[in-house]
């Protein structure tokens, strides 16, 4: 039986490190930002924070909390078919259990965590989207406050502890994956 695992985090924990291990595994992938930055190229505005961050909070209220999963569940539920899969950016509570609803057990949930000092490091100093520490504070608390991010964090099957090295992230990857 082919599984779902989502992975879970605040940004700039690692969660697309963790995403590169899956797909080169050859793990089917999907990827929640997608749904903003499709959005965002459809309506000709710029990649940034602020846009992202309207465009994700505009869905959200068209569609309610649980939008990403929704507007995703075919497509999860297509790969699924063909394999295993990754979920990259599961967010909301809403999200969460309506993913937790059409899959049961099929789905786990990993969250990735890491040192906040380290993670707004790595947001500066990342190629694409960078933030300072201003930008990368303010994106933390519109993810808690507006989009419900702490909750499938708090319910996560499995804990990943990325202050390290890739080696000793990718090891606690295999040993939960087996």
């Amino acid at each position: 039986m082919n599984r779902i695992y989502a992975l879970v985090g605040m940004c700039g924990v690692g969660k697309s490190v963790v995403c590169d291990y899956f797909k080169e595994k050859g793990w089917e992938y999907v990827y929640f930002g997608g749904v903003t930055m499709d959005e965002l190229k459809r309506r000709g505005l710029e990649k940034n924070e602020a846009n992202e961050r309207a465009v994700r909070e505009e869905l959200r209220s068209v569609h309610g909390p649980a939008a990403f999963a929704k507007l995703l569940l075919p497509t999860i539920k297509e790969k699924l078919e063909i394999g295993n899969v990754v979920l990259d950016g599961l967010y909301s509570w809403s999200e969460y259990k309506v993913l937790k609803e059409a899959f049961g057990d099929t789905l786990e949930v990993i969250a990735i965590v890491a040192d906040r000092r380290i993670r707004y490091e790595r947001i500066k100093n990342r190629v694409i989207r960078p933030l300072d520490e201003e930008g990368a504070r303010s994106r933390d608390y519109a993810e808690i406050e507006k989009l419900e991010k702490g909750g499938p964090i708090a319910m996560a099957d499995y804990f990943v502890f990325n202050n390290g090295s890739v080696e000793q992230t990718v090891e606690q990857i295999e040993r939960i994956i087996g």
